[in-house]
């Protein structure tokens, strides 16, 4: 192997060893009151939730975004919306569990888990539906009606064992279970609840 090619497979592993790690974010999530949750972000709640209960109000910071989230249960179902600093719907979540996605995309999801991870243990999958900003209401209506649509994502809550020790991780999926994303989390707060 002369100079060049050994250069060149240095570069591409330090360029390929980076983008893995460039995947990782810091997230942190602390219950707040609902007097400081974004204004707009309350009525819309206030406007659009029928028959919810149990609504508790977060604030999210990953890195330098910050959002606001609400998290309630309707029609036995756990649920939590996402809006961003100024209010903006951007996301809902429903709690589910491994039966709810379908055998061939939970198959790729437990793939990727088992590639990148000695040990894993699955706290938390949510299904969700990113906002059409055309109609709020339909997003609205396919995540109170449950729809599985092409659109959706897989967003699993996991404790990873990659080194020595456990930590915890974010990790989003498409509707295929392909892989699209990984956060690391940093330790919660004390006021922090999982539903």
């Amino acid at each position: 192997m002369n100079f060049k090619s050994v250069s060149f497979l240095v570069l591409f592993f330090t360029l390929f060893t980076s983008m893995a790690f460039a995947q990782i974010k810091d997230e942190r999530e602390h219950r707040i009151r609902k007097s400081q949750f974004p204004e707009n972000a309350h009525l819309f709640i206030h406007q659009k939730l029928i028959n919810a209960k149990r609504i508790r109000f977060y604030k999210e910071i990953d890195g330098d975004k910050i959002s606001y989230e609400a998290k309630f249960k309707k029609d036995r179902l756990k649920y939590s919306i996402e809006f961003d600093a100024q209010g903006k719907l951007e996301d809902i979540e429903i709690t589910i569990t491994p039966v709810d996605i379908p055998n061939e995309a939970y198959a790729k999801i437990t793939s990727y888990l088992e590639k990148n991870f000695k040990k894993y243990r699955i706290q938390k999958i949510q299904q969700q539906y990113i906002a059409d900003e055309n109609d709020i209401d339909q997003t609205l209506k396919n995540a109170f009606q449950n729809l599985m649509l092409p659109s959706i994502k897989y967003e699993l809550i996991i404790d990873g064992k990659r080194e020595k020790s456990f930590e915890e991780f974010e990790i989003l999926f498409n509707a295929e279970g392909k892989f699209e994303l990984i956060k690391k989390a940093l330790p919660p707060n004390y006021d922090h609840v999982l539903y």
